[in-house]
């Protein structure tokens, strides 16, 4: 589904209007907020702040959905939209107590929880006075928050933060999620993310603003390839994956699990003689093959040999650094047309070299540092990671996946957030655990694109998995290993919980 910016949401919301009425939509609006409300909520008031639009509105319609002491805060003289009298009406009807702006701290304390319905897609930063005099009460008594669309302070397409803030437990989107919310810093106010689509439709905003996406649970389970009845173990996804040095064998070793357990039949090894011991330690049901490293010439016919047997590339996790070696993965790169995932040390081969991936079905897996050297433009400022990355796949039209909390995967046309990021994932060898998996991906026929989105995905939700079984010392072999139980994932339904 999209990730909006503001624009894109307008649209997206005026279509569904136009269809079902907005009475309508926000009825469906206020039963999806009740139902992540229901998860938050504790003992004690459920309070709203209830600004004069169509947030405030959605506040109401929760409230009606609700049980308990329900207070709801707001200005008794603004109007609004028809859905919106209709939902405080409503409300009014079901015995929720209303009170007049302004809110004190001392007024929220008690709250079991708080609806922040305040400003929604329409925010504009800075905070006028008066709402940033509710944002410091709500800050200073200390109640939890759910946001509806997007946490008050925080702007819905950038994801920059006003002063003064909302910091929420929980955010819910209504109809997609807002690509501020998303972005740093915006996603340190908006604590869990809940999407709830209500009827409305991506296509309503084609034609406004550049492309974002981010996958749903029912989405990855469409988009992971699955292995037919018929299968032979090298039409199941044959990988090569050209990795590992005397120095850092376990990389090459940890890429070539997270290929196996991401479902590939057969996995082959390439890697210098000095390393081999290592990796056939541990490499038992996959393929090690040697090449000669001090020669280049014949590494690269050696590995180009073995490309005419498998169905994709992985290459660069922890490969030796070097004219020599270098030499190697640029040879290896224009030798092939098998798809390919360029990852670590090949990075240093094709820096300056970016040409060799014209034509090529290949994505580039860095993290920021690497990428700041890939483009040669220096280090990511705060802000500029989708921007930045977006010029840069405009500029060499190579499919990128830019490592982080929210990994951004992008090709020419769009790009595509990852919701499933985990700090379990910040372990040595976790990235080489991806490689193996978007090689997979690869070799079973998936795009750079959807290989590198699925993947992400994929690899976070078993570092989730993983560290639900091993709260502190998740290492990468473990990710590697909760790869099958994490490639069952529930279905969507009315309200979608995106991290």
């Amino acid at each position: 589904m999209r990730a909006v910016t503001a624009a894109q949401m307008r649209a997206i919301d005026a279509a569904g209007v136009a269809r079902d009425g907005e009475i309508v939509l926000m009825q469906r609006a206020g039963a999806a907020i009740a139902t992540v409300a229901r998860r938050y909520r504790g003992d004690g008031p459920l309070i709203a702040l209830a600004g004069n639009g169509n947030n405030g509105g959605d506040a109401f319609a929760a409230l009606a959905e609700l049980k308990g002491e329900r207070i709801a805060y707001h200005d008794p003289l603004a109007g609004g939209s028809a859905a919106r009298i209709d939902a405080r009406d409503r409300a009014k009807k079901a015995g929720v107590v209303f009170r007049p702006f302004p809110v004190l701290a001392d007024d929220l304390r008690h709250a079991s929880l708080v609806l922040d319905g305040l400003y929604g897609v329409n925010a504009r930063l800075p905070l006028d006075d008066a709402t940033s005099a509710i944002v410091r009460a709500l800050r200073d008594s200390g109640a939890p928050v759910l946001a509806l669309d997007i946490a008050t302070g925080t702007d819905p397409t950038t994801g920059s933060l006003a002063d003064v803030h909302v910091r929420a437990v929980a955010t819910i989107a209504l109809g997609r999620p807002k690509l501020g919310a998303m972005l740093d810093p915006g996603r340190d106010a908006t604590g869990h993310l809940w999407c709830a689509p209500i009827g409305m439709r991506d296509a309503d905003a084609d034609g406004v603003d550049t492309g974002t996406f981010v996958l749903s649970p029912d989405a990855f389970t469409a988009l992971r390839p699955q292995r037919s009845d018929d299968s032979d173990k090298r039409g199941a996804g044959a990988p090569l994956i050209v990795a590992g040095s005397e120095q850092f064998p376990g990389a090459g070793i940890l890429c070539a699990l997270g290929a196996a357990r991401a479902g590939a039949g057969y996995v082959t090894v390439a890697a210098p003689a000095s390393a081999a011991a290592a990796m056939r330690a541990h490499l038992i049901e996959q393929v090690v093959v040697t090449y000669d490293d001090r020669s280049p010439a014949d590494a690269i016919r050696t590995i180009l040999d073995l490309t005419n047997h498998n169905t994709s590339l992985a290459i660069g996790p922890g490969l030796a650094l070097g004219d020599a070696m270098s030499e190697i993965v640029r040879g290896v790169i224009a030798g092939t047309s098998l798809p390919m995932v360029i990852d670590a040390s090949a990075f240093a081969a094709v820096t300056k070299h970016l040409d060799i991936l014209a034509d090529k079905a290949a994505i580039l897996t860095p993290h920021a540092s690497e990428f700041a050297r890939l483009s040669g433009k220096g280090t990511i400022a705060p802000g500029e990671r989708l921007s930045r990355l977006r010029a840069f796949v405009a500029e060499y039209g190579v499919t990128t996946l830019l490592k982080g909390r929210t990994t951004l995967i992008a090709d020419r046309d769009t790009v595509h957030l990852n919701p499933t990021g985990t700090a379990a994932l910040a372990t040595a060898g976790t990235g080489d655990v991806l490689s193996g998996i978007i090689a997979t991906l690869l070799a079973q026929g998936c795009s750079p694109v959807d290989a590198g989105r699925a993947g992400a995905y994929w690899h976070g939700l078993a570092g989730a998995r993983a560290a639900r079984k091993r709260p502190v010392g998740v290492m990468a072999g473990d990710v590697a290993d909760a790869l099958g139980r994490a490639s069952v994932v529930r279905p969507d339904g009315d309200v979608i919980r995106l991290w």
